[in-house]
């Protein structure tokens, strides 16, 4: 494959994305994992720089200002963004995981028609609800407000050039795997 392939991840908070990209990054090692920001508070056990880079509203919109976002969105009451420098600094490695919203997939679509898109289903909606609850640190206000947004988002999924159902974490990886590795054929 290119170098600077954008592989964009998308699915519903709770899918599973960051399990299955975990997988995939175990798998090949030439793929480089882009850092979103965020304006929500850090999880348990999540690093500055690693999982997200945290920044405040006032910053992030400072930045959206700035033009400094390849692609960013606002959903669950915080902003999310692909950091620009960031992403373009990884691509002239090789292949770059997003992993973004579909808002977000539309914008880099647009940016670069090239890359391609993905989208994770989960088995079912309860199975996805299962998953939200399971994780215990997110409040009732904000499981029912990412149920909400799993409607819409996987409304979205037709748009998308590759659909994906995360029943078992491995297997999906391995799906995707394969589709990047066919699309590295053509």
């Amino acid at each position: 494959m290119r170098k600077g392939k954008l592989i964009v991840i998308s699915g519903a908070s709770g899918v599973g994305k960051g399990t299955v990209l975990g997988i995939m990054m175990q798998k090949r090692h030439d793929l480089s994992f882009s850092v979103s920001a965020t304006t929500r508070p850090p999880r348990p056990g999540e690093k500055e720089g690693v999982h997200y880079y945290f920044v405040t509203k006032e910053r992030f919109e400072d930045m959206i200002a700035r033009g400094e976002f390849l692609e960013y969105d606002a959903h669950a009451a915080n902003y999310y963004g692909t950091p620009r420098a960031q992403a373009e600094e990884k691509m002239s490695r090789g292949p770059v995981l997003l992993d973004i919203e579909p808002n977000g997939a539309r914008q880099v679509r647009e940016a670069a028609p090239d890359a391609m898109l993905v989208f994770i289903m989960p088995p079912s909606m309860e199975e996805l609800e299962k998953r939200l609850r399971s994780r215990g640190d997110t409040p009732e206000e904000q499981i029912q407000l990412r149920m909400t947004r799993a409607v819409w988002e996987m409304e979205q999924r037709h748009w998308y050039d590759h659909v994906v159902v995360n029943d078992i974490p491995e297997r999906c990886a391995d799906e995707i795997l394969k589709l990047i590795a066919d699309e590295a054929d053509k």
